[in-house]
């Protein structure tokens, strides 16, 4: 899930701890042009101050006015937007696009504020679950996920929705390609760590919404370790830095681990790691060396591009051969 997603949650608990009713709100599917997928989140209360995306700019609008005006005060419901049998004919997606968005609308009750805990902790933590919701009367729990399946699943009266730990970007070292892979990860939803042990370095690193740490990356991963949603790029070709955080990520259970350089440097470096790091050949089979997609980047920002795309398309399950 997106790190938006764990922001409206943590405003949602905040709302409901005041004392405020609210509008808790799911994407459930989506067709055509959307800018946000199935699970994304949204959270609103009835003066309009509101956290997350649905799809932005008329959609968020035209639910808050219609909050304002007395609706959606069933516990639980699903509102289409764009396509045939809109609930909102003025509202259109581009490129004819749709969505569903299943929308909760919760009082401050115990049980309610409990639940918002729970979805936190694993949205924060490690291991996926499964959030189970009636659309009969809005009773919400959380169970085990099976290790497949999609995002969203829809029954008569039921929705299937899986939760799971934030997409999060761990950047090993502080570099020119740092910066734009901080800007771009942000951008694209990720929670993003910067670890370095330079504290000029870091003190001179200031990216909105981005967290960095003064220690040596491969002292954080040992330390906080990587879940399957965790990303870890080494980016400084210094490897002191590079190669003792590969050392530790594959040890994770991190869906992608990159590290720059040219062919020969990651030949090298592939050499260097087997030898002393005592890596097996699977381990290195697991590092994307060079990192990123061969498009030819040459500067900084093409070279976090690149890079980026290319931990888009592993999430994504995307062969190279496919794109």
């Amino acid at each position: 899930m997106q790190h938006l997603d764990l922001q409206v949650v943590s405003q949602a608990r905040a709302w409901l701890s005041e004392g405020e009713a609210l509008w808790f709100c799911t994407v459930l599917s989506t067709f055509g042009s959307s800018p946000r997928e199935p699970g994304s989140l949204f959270v609103a209360r009835a003066d309009g101050a509101h956290a997350g995306s649905l799809s932005g700019g008329c959609v968020e609008e035209d639910f808050l006015a219609r909050i304002a005006a007395g609706e959606f005060q069933a516990p639980a419901m699903v509102v289409r937007y764009g396509g045939d049998n809109a609930d909102a004919p003025g509202v259109t997606l581009p490129c004819g696009g749709s969505l569903d968005v299943l929308v909760e609308h919760w009082t401050p009750e115990p049980s309610r504020r409990a639940h918002l805990a729970a979805l936190h902790e694993v949205m924060a933590g490690r291991t996926p679950r499964r959030r189970r919701v009636s659309l009969r009367d809005g009773a919400a729990s959380l169970e085990d996920a099976p290790p497949q399946g999609a995002a969203v699943e829809r029954r008569d009266e039921e929705a299937l929705i899986r939760v799971g730990p934030t997409r999060r970007l761990i950047i090993a070292g502080i570099s020119p390609v740092s910066r734009f892979c901080a800007e771009f990860a942000t951008a694209m939803g990720f929670e993003v760590i910067v670890c370095d042990p330079d504290p000029d370095a870091c003190a001179d690193f200031a990216v909105a919404g981005v967290t960095v740490r003064e220690v040596l990356p491969s002292l954080f991963i040992e330390a906080e370790g990587c879940h399957a949603a965790t990303a870890v790029v080494a980016l400084t070709h210094d490897p002191r830095i590079d190669d003792l955080a590969m050392m530790e990520a594959v040890r994770t259970p991190a869906f992608y681990i990159g590290v720059m350089g040219s062919r020969a440097t990651s030949a090298k470096r592939a050499e260097r790691l087997r030898r002393s790091g005592h890596l097996s050949a699977a381990q290195i089979e697991r590092l994307h060396m060079p990192i990123g997609l061969a498009l030819g980047s040459k500067t900084p920002a093409e070279i976090a591009l690149a890079v980026m795309a290319d931990i888009l398309r592993v999430y994504r399950g995307k062969e190279r051969s496919s794109l």
